[in-house]
């Protein structure tokens, strides 16, 4: 079956939780930007109505980078025409002036770039220094706004990185802080490779609403490595922050970080929140159902255990 039980998960409110959680989906980007072989843009597009039909208002649509460096969204330009006529926020990457252009060309009215709180993964995502990828993404984020167009900001490696280990919260509060600064309307802080945990992440909040960062303008983006997706995601609650990401099916990696497994699962992220009294506008069972058919795609299970528990057929 792909709907959950009658009367399950059972609804019980924790005090101090936001009533309404928007959840960011980057399954369709994140999610398929790191699979080996190439999954068709009419797939990739009916993937996408999908997710819509299940109720999530903002699906991560595609990435216009160079096709050499993530040649599974290279169809960016196929894809985006047969879905930009949804009802929902279709949000796209772009690295640089290039891929804005690009992006803006197809009528795309919100857009990311991608930063890093490390030099080592600046240097093996972006090939520069935190502050040389700042300054590409100072003039695409001017222009952006210039053309009354949304931009988010995400930040990779908040947490830890796999060669520098531990990352000092100062320095991820430095680039948030810069992100911000040139005109970012919100950022994703990303635990890129799974390693927060609950206290670390209230610490790194804290730290950003000391810095005059407001919670308004901040989602989080966990990876499940160690298992501490959902926790943190709790504790992320708990702060007061409304966004969250998360992959339906729990789909996705890093291709720059091959310690990061995969994004937290939208469906696990739902039925915490379900539970929780939250509201989300997401139809589980057609998100699981969404899931199922797109993990039929790629010839491999949902690693989601919420997808698993509700897709299981008795004997």
């Amino acid at each position: 079956m792909t709907t959950p039980q009658p009367g399950l998960p059972m609804t019980v409110p924790a005090p101090g939780l936001p009533a309404r959680v928007r959840i960011h989906e980057v399954g369709a980007r994140d999610g398929l930007q790191n699979e080996k072989a190439t999954v068709p843009t009419e797939v990739k597009a009916e993937f996408v109505r999908r997710l819509a039909d299940a109720g999530l208002g903002t699906v991560e649509a595609t990435s216009f980078v160079h096709p050499k460096w993530v040649p599974q969204l290279a169809d960016a330009e196929q894809l985006f025409p047969l879905i930009s006529g949804l009802p929902v926020d279709l949000p796209v990457l772009v690295p640089n002036e290039r891929g804005l252009d690009r992006a803006l060309a197809l009528g795309a009215r919100r857009v990311a770039v991608f930063a890093s709180a490390t030099e080592s993964f600046a240097r093996a995502n972006l090939n520069r220094t935190v502050d040389e990828a700042l300054a590409m993404f100072a003039p695409v984020v001017e222009r952006a706004r210039a053309e009354g167009v949304h931009v988010r900001g995400y930040l990779s490696m908040c947490f830890g990185d796999p060669w520098e280990g531990a990352v000092p919260v100062p320095q991820v509060v430095r680039v948030c802080r810069a992100l911000l600064d040139m005109g970012c309307d919100e950022l994703s802080l990303g635990d890129t490779i799974g390693v927060a945990t609950p206290g670390h992440v209230l610490a790194l909040l804290s730290a950003l609403g000391e810095a005059g960062v407001p919670v308004s303008a901040l989602g989080v983006h966990f990876h499940d490595t160690y298992g501490q997706a959902l926790a943190n995601t709790l504790a992320a609650l708990q702060y007061g922050v409304t966004t969250v990401d998360a992959s339906a099916g729990g789909l996705g990696g890093c291709p720059y970080a091959k310690s990061a497994t995969g994004n937290l699962a939208t469906e696990d992220l739902v039925w915490m929140l379900q539970g929780l009294g939250i509201e989300t506008g997401v139809d589980l069972g057609r998100l699981t159902a969404t899931s199922v058919w797109m993990a039929g795609q790629l010839g491999r299970p949902s690693p989601s255990r919420t997808v698993k528990a509700l897709s299981h057929k008795e004997p």
